[in-house]
This record gives structure tokens, C-alpha cells and sequence, in this order.
């Protein structure tokens, strides 16, 4: 069976009354079978030149930007969008 007709036969509402836990583990196979072909994903090249840029940022200062406590606490407060 080819790809086009899997994804045919599986719906939206197949993937739903799956248990979160194995909707979360398929993405998770999905998400690791792109990241095989890391060239296959095309970067425009304004978006490569920002990539970039903060890369040299984090290069000069790895200390620069929050600990990953305190990303999540402020996703869950909320206090990122007032940033």
C-alpha cells in the first residue's frame, strides 16, 4: 500500500480515539522519520540567515537566554506574552 492510500484510510477521527499517549507517540514517529532527511525540510533563505544570526548570538553567549525550568514556567503562567 503507498502512502497516499495509508493516509486515506486513516482519519482525523481515527487519530482522536486514539489515547493521547499513542497520539503523542506517533507524532513522535513521524516527527523522527523527518528528522532522517533533515534536507528534505527546505529553509527559505531569510529564514536560514536568522537561524544563523541567532546561532552566532548563543555562540558568543551561551548564557544568554533562559534555562529550560524557566521556559516552562513561563509557558504555563503566561508571563511570556507580556515579554
Amino acid at each position: 500500500m503507498d502512502t497516499v492510500s495509508v493516509m486515506n484510510t486513516i482519519s482525523i477521527a481515527d487519530i482522536l480515539e486514539l489515547p493521547v499517549q499513542e497520539r503523542i507517540q506517533l507524532v513522535e514517529l513521524i516527527w523522527d522519520s523527518v528528522a532522517v532527511v533533515p534536507d528534505a525540510v527546505k529553509v527559505s533563505p531569510e529564514l536560514k540567515a536568522e537561524l544563523d544570526l541567532r546561532l552566532i548570538e548563543f555562540e558568543r553567549n551561551p548564557e544568554g537566554g533562559y534555562s529550560w525550568d524557566e521556559v516552562k514556567s513561563r509557558l504555563k503562567d503566561g508571563s511570556w506574552r507580556t515579554t
